[in-house]
């Protein structure tokens, strides 16, 4: 599975974008997906993700503000980020995991999301 992720930006607080993540192969409805972010000199963070099934998980500092959602027809996942605040920026990341598994197996190159104050 290749991830290409693209809508990064420079954007004020308080507005949004959007996040997508394009992934390759026929399979990507079997994919549980997953968004991660680092910001400079800080460890890479979980942000959301969204299982096989649909059902979502979110790191508490985004919840309410972030919303993750995949279409398996054009085999892309989206985070779409409202509400932007300078902690928000960072290089985010898309990952891939088949179905259930624990760890996440393929990533992406990532999108810079800078958020001016």
């Amino acid at each position: 599975v290749q991830l290409v992720e693209s809508g990064g930006g420079l954007v004020q607080t308080g507005n949004s974008l959007r996040l997508s993540c394009a992934a390759s192969g026929r399979t990507f409805s079997s994919y549980s997906m997953g968004w991660f972010r680092q910001a400079p000199g800080r460890e890479r963070e979980f942000v959301a993700a969204i299982w096989v099934g649909g059902t979502t998980d979110y790191a508490d500092s985004v919840k309410g503000r972030f919303t993750i959602s995949r279409d398996n027809a054009k085999n892309t996942v989206y985070l779409q980020m409202n509400s932007l605040k300078p902690e928000d920026t960072a290089v985010y990341y898309c990952a891939a995991r088949r179905g259930y598994a624990l760890n996440y197996d393929y990533w992406g190159q990532g999108t810079q999301v800078t958020v001016s104050s």
